[in-house]
């Protein structure tokens, strides 16, 4: 939490940046994992914690712009509470800290907001995410899920305000990366043939829990790199793997980290392992140096996916022009994912208000494959703190699919991908703040070249 004087400031910006209306912000209650009391990790709404900064389940808050109030809605603990949760600060305690001083029971929201709709007042709320959001709106306001139209003045006043970070965020993100950056270092230490992918996975938890912090998403640790989001850690590790990792710490306050890395499974790389991961360090190399404020990340995405091409046409995988195979998709075999997104209180920041406003300010999303996949768009401005995560990856069912289909002959030499089917995936990433002159990382240093991954191991 930051100090009240954070909070003021960040509502008195919204407020003026909506203009009218009320703004009704859903906090986020304890979901069952089996049965009630058994409950998963509870998470606050990242929009919530943003105003608000309390990280307690079943809160909701509105900001009366027309009324001039701000008020925060919840129960106090009962005695039954203190008896299993011991003694905590009150409600009432606890909103004093972030400016709030109205603060009320939430059986009397539905009333509040019934008014509010009775003397025609605008409602301003965001897309819901949980079925627990959905039926809160149903129950206070009367709206059918499939009526429940978010405020677009009001995502795009948050998007504007969150997407440029303060100095106490910034230094909270590091703080996350630097922790992620730890995280990273012990698995590439750590890490043998003989080993399963969930020992792998229980060091890096070590790390992060012996620094207080959560995971920012569920851990990828595996062989099979060429699967983008691999959540499964059962695989035995074996001479000649490729081990890909991504994982990211995210710090008691909500500010997350988010890194990327791939390992051999031996001390080095093979040939061909190094020959692909050179390629990989090439984009990721040209992707940084472009960084700078004003520059569309879209462009940086067609640069990072251009060097590819030329590295991959050296191989003999590819062919014909960099610009064409580009320009019409051909690249996506290998590359079917975007560059990076932005970061924050959430480790794919505000993802729940909408891609095309946070990465795109309202403008529609390409329908190319792998371009689809690019979450930033926009021009980088300062600020701005997003991931840049170049891969590489040969998926046989792609590739299978593709070639049956004679897609992009042109630029594929299919024959010679065949010889790459079983390599797997390459992908390395780090986390980057965008300033007046150019880019800073943020985090401590993970090993990136193959001679540096192999020093490590």
């Amino acid at each position: 939490m930051f100090a009240k004087e954070t909070y003021i400031q960040r509502r008195a910006v919204l407020k003026q940046a909506v203009g009218s209306g009320l703004l009704l912000f859903l906090g986020n209650d304890d979901q069952g994992l089996n049965y009630e009391d058994n409950a998963f990790r509870y998470r606050q709404d990242s929009t919530f914690l943003y105003y608000f900064g309390l990280s307690a389940a079943g809160l909701s808050a509105i900001i009366d712009i027309d009324n001039d109030r701000e008020i925060i809605f919840g129960d106090e603990l009962t005695i039954d509470h203190i008896i299993w949760m011991g003694v905590l600060p009150t409600l009432r305690d606890n909103a004093s800290l972030v400016g709030i001083s109205d603060v009320r029971p939430s059986g009397q929201l539905k009333t509040y907001l019934q008014q509010a709709q009775q003397s025609k007042q605008t409602i301003h709320y965001l897309p819901t995410y949980r079925a627990e959001h959905s039926l809160k709106l149903l129950n206070w306001l009367g709206l059918m899920p499939a009526q429940q139209a978010p405020s677009i003045p009001f995502i795009r006043a948050i998007v504007a305000q969150r997407n440029i970070k303060t100095d106490e965020e910034i230094a909270e993100i590091e703080k996350a990366c630097n922790v992620t950056a730890d995280m990273h270092l012990a698995a590439m230490k750590f890490i043998r043939p003989g080993m399963y992918e969930y020992e792998v996975v229980a060091e890096m938890n070590r790390v992060a829990q012996m620094n207080n912090c959560e995971l920012s998403f569920p851990t990828i640790a595996t062989i099979n790199g060429q699967t983008l989001h691999n959540h499964y850690h059962g695989n035995l590790i074996k001479p000649g793997d490729l081990f890909l990792i991504d994982a990211g710490a995210e710090l008691p306050s909500g500010y997350c980290g988010d890194m990327s890395s791939t390992i051999p499974a031996d001390k080095t790389f093979t040939p061909r392992q190094r020959a692909v991961y050179e390629i990989q360090n090439a984009m990721h190399k040209a992707s940084v140096e472009a960084l700078r404020p004003g520059i569309p990340y879209m462009e940086v995405y067609d640069l990072s996916a251009k060097v590819m091409v030329e590295g991959l046409k050296a191989l003999g995988l590819m062919k014909g022009n960099a610009d064409d195979a580009v320009r019409e998709g051909a690249h996506a075999l290998f590359y079917p994912h975007g560059l990076g997104h932005m970061m924050g209180l959430d480790v794919h920041d505000m993802e729940n208000l909408g891609e095309v406003w946070v990465g795109y300010d309202g403008q529609p999303k390409s329908t190319q494959f792998g371009r689809k996949s690019q979450r930033l768009a926009i021009p980088l401005q300062p600020g701005f703190v997003h991931t840049v995560e170049p891969g590489i990856y040969f998926i046989p069912e792609l590739i299978d699919l593709w070639h049956g289909q004679k897609k992009f002959t042109e630029f594929i030499n299919y024959d010679k991908v065949e010889e790459y089917r079983t390599f797997g995936g390459i992908r390395n990433e780090e986390d980057y703040l965008i300033t007046e002159t150019g880019a800073r990382r943020l985090g401590k240093y993970i090993p990136l070249t193959p001679d540096e991954v192999e020093a490590i191991r």
